[in-house]
């Protein structure tokens, strides 16, 4: 991972090798002025992998939690977001709004969300264990890094969408999520 801090904005560049290629993405703080377009991306995963009715939603979030969201991009192309919030009592990390252009899913970016998001756990050392909230389109993602389900609600999000509760329970003894 390469860190810049341009104008006081810190940009994270994470690569990663996929054949022959390797393939480097940056993620930074979200911004108001990538609010059409990372709404955008997320209407061209509607109805697939959102219930249209979430849309409200993630805009909502944006407007109250855009400290906690992330913007990845790909050759300078916004490429989808992330989100990694701390609730309340400091002890739960929460992946959420994870997605991507459909045009670039597959490149690698699901990956360099999770590291940044354990990037950022591992700098908490308090926090006890890290949730999600996803579908049963993307639960087998969330457990290829040791996420479990606790539990499942069928059409939760929406017809065909299923919530699927996940949870990371971190290691006390040096806090370590990779």
């Amino acid at each position: 991972m390469l860190v810049f801090a341009l104008c006081n904005k810190i940009k994270l560049f994470y690569s990663t090798k996929f054949g022959n290629k390797l393939a480097i993405k940056m993620i930074r703080k979200y911004t108001t002025s990538d609010k059409d377009k990372i709404l955008d991306i997320f209407k061209l995963n509607t109805p697939d992998y959102f219930d249209p009715s979430e849309i409200a939603d993630f805009r909502k979030y944006l407007e109250t939690n855009s400290d906690d969201y992330y913007i990845l991009e790909h050759r300078n192309k916004i490429a989808g977001g992330v989100g990694f919030e701390i609730n309340d009592n400091c002890k739960t990390g929460k992946i959420t709004w994870i997605f991507f252009h459909p045009e670039y899913q597959g490149i690698g970016l699901g990956n360099t969300s999770i590291k940044h998001c354990f990037d950022i756990a591992e700098k908490k050392p308090y926090l006890e264990k890290i949730i999600t909230t996803t579908s049963q389109l993307a639960y087998k993602f969330f457990e290829k890094y040791k996420f479990k389900t606790v539990l499942k609600e069928k059409d939760y999000w929406g017809e065909r969408l299923d919530l699927y509760k996940m949870e990371l329970h971190l290691n006390k003894t040096n806090q370590s999520v990779k």
